[in-house]
């Protein structure tokens, strides 16, 4: 199965990325963290999906170089907590009504 242009552009585009900020050995899920800025632009605001996306990178950040996880894991485990945010809503109960183990950090 071959890649869609905006795949293989996406792809290009994350590895010049990566070179030029020096993550060489980053590999990323690119669908989990255009699903969280895509969910979190419609449901909160334009802005909350770059600032989510955002946010995730951080946390991820954080939780690789204090040795807590892999680089590639701490994205997965931010973005994912960061969906279950999205999810509920800004109303609704977050994963911190239940504490936050197993998050991003």
């Amino acid at each position: 199965m071959s890649e869609a242009p905006d795949d293989r552009t996406l792809a290009e585009w994350s590895e010049r990325l990566t070179q030029a900020l020096q993550i060489l050995d980053l590999r990323i899920d690119h669908a989990l963290l255009l699903e969280l800025a895509e969910k979190s632009s419609t449901r909160v605001t334009p802005s909350a999906g770059p600032m989510s996306t955002f946010f995730v990178g951080y946390a991820a950040g954080v939780a690789a170089t204090s040795g807590v996880k892999e680089a590639r894991a701490a994205v997965d485990t931010a973005a994912r907590t960061a969906l279950l945010v999205v999810d509920e809503g800004i109303e609704g109960e977050s994963p911190a009504a239940r504490g936050w183990s197993d998050t991003a950090q």
